[in-house]
């Protein structure tokens, strides 16, 4: 950080100051609220990275968290506009959404009962909606409507018993299932990771979403090991990264590969021809005889009688 604060902020300190004093006060009341009033003077008013590396660490911990959070509510977008627009679920996995669903929807409900930051937690909340939504698309285009609407009806249960009636689910039961959201949340990735290698491609999943799920799970790496002092929920983003580290190898593999998917290249391929049966086929003489010249019939007879000349 010294380098960075003698090569970078010193020079411009002349010009930052008059851009910060301008600042609005709601603004510096917002960042107080995040990182403190000890590093809100340090970082911002006195625009001082060096001084207190700790408070540096902690500034870009809230600003990777906000940036997530914030890009958590686009992040399905793309997969949930492919669906739509091909109409066809072609190597999405359901389960693997399914999973994905119950993992977020418990840590939403543990970062909220402990009451952590919820720039740590709060990308969960919109992710789970849209998992929702492409879990319905998936059923639907699939021509499972009826599973669809359970699947809601599911998740709206789950939805009352962690979020809104409290007293379902007691803290201490609450803390085995976050310690399982992490293991739902491992598991949620392996049916897509076996769905792309079982049909050779990745059909209509979004590249969008699997490199800023990578982006995002190594973020959240760091921004535990700052705020959070939880090794459930940091195992778990640690899992998650590796395994979403293998879906963006699969994405980058498949995307450079001219192979077609197998279950594309096992419908392009031709029909065995049918055996010719014996007596369906042509012998070579026939052949030559059907080839050869036809012989011209004699004329036939004329049915006229001659007529005699009459005698004088």
């Amino acid at each position: 950080m010294d380098a960075i604060q003698k090569t970078l902020v010193d020079p411009l300190q002349p010009y930052l100051h008059p851009i910060v004093s301008s600042v609005p006060k709601p603004v510096h009341d917002a960042i107080i609220s995040l990182v403190g009033s000890s590093c809100h003077n340090t970082l911002l008013v006195n625009l001082d990275l060096a001084q207190d590396p700790a408070c540096t660490s902690l500034a870009i911990s809230k600003a990777l968290g906000i940036a997530i959070v914030g890009a958590s509510g686009i992040v399905k977008v793309p997969q949930i506009l492919k669906l739509i627009r091909s109409r066809s679920s072609a190597g999405v996995s359901f389960v693997s959404y399914a999973l994905e669903t119950a993992s977020l929807l418990i840590t939403l409900s543990y970062g909220v009962r402990n009451q952590f930051p919820f720039s740590t937690y709060g990308e969960s909340a919109f992710i789970a909606a849209q998992d929702v939504l492409v879990g319905v698309l998936v059923l639907t285009y699939a021509g499972r409507s009826a599973a669809a609407a359970a699947f809601i009806a599911v998740v709206a249960a789950s939805v009352y018993a962690l979020l809104v009636d409290t007293t379902l689910i007691d803290g201490q039961t609450m803390a085995y299932l976050q310690a399982g959201a992490g293991a739902l949340g491992i598991a949620s990735k392996v049916p897509q990771i076996l769905t792309i290698w079982q049909e050779g491609g990745t059909g209509q999943l979004s590249a969008f979403a699997v490199f800023n799920y990578l982006a995002g799970s190594l973020s959240r790496i760091f921004t535990t090991l700052q705020e959070v002092d939880d090794k459930l929920i940091l195992y778990g983003f640690m899992a998650g990264f590796s395994l979403n580290l293998v879906l963006a190898t699969q994405m980058l593999y498949y995307w450079n590969s001219p192979a077609q998917p197998k279950k594309q290249q096992q419908q392009q391929q031709p029909k065995p021809k049918q055996a010719v049966r014996k007596s369906e086929a042509t012998p070579a003489a026939t052949k030559k005889v059907a080839a050869a010249p036809s012989i011209k019939s004699s004329p036939k007879p004329s049915n006229k009688t001659p007529t005699t000349r009459r005698r004088g």
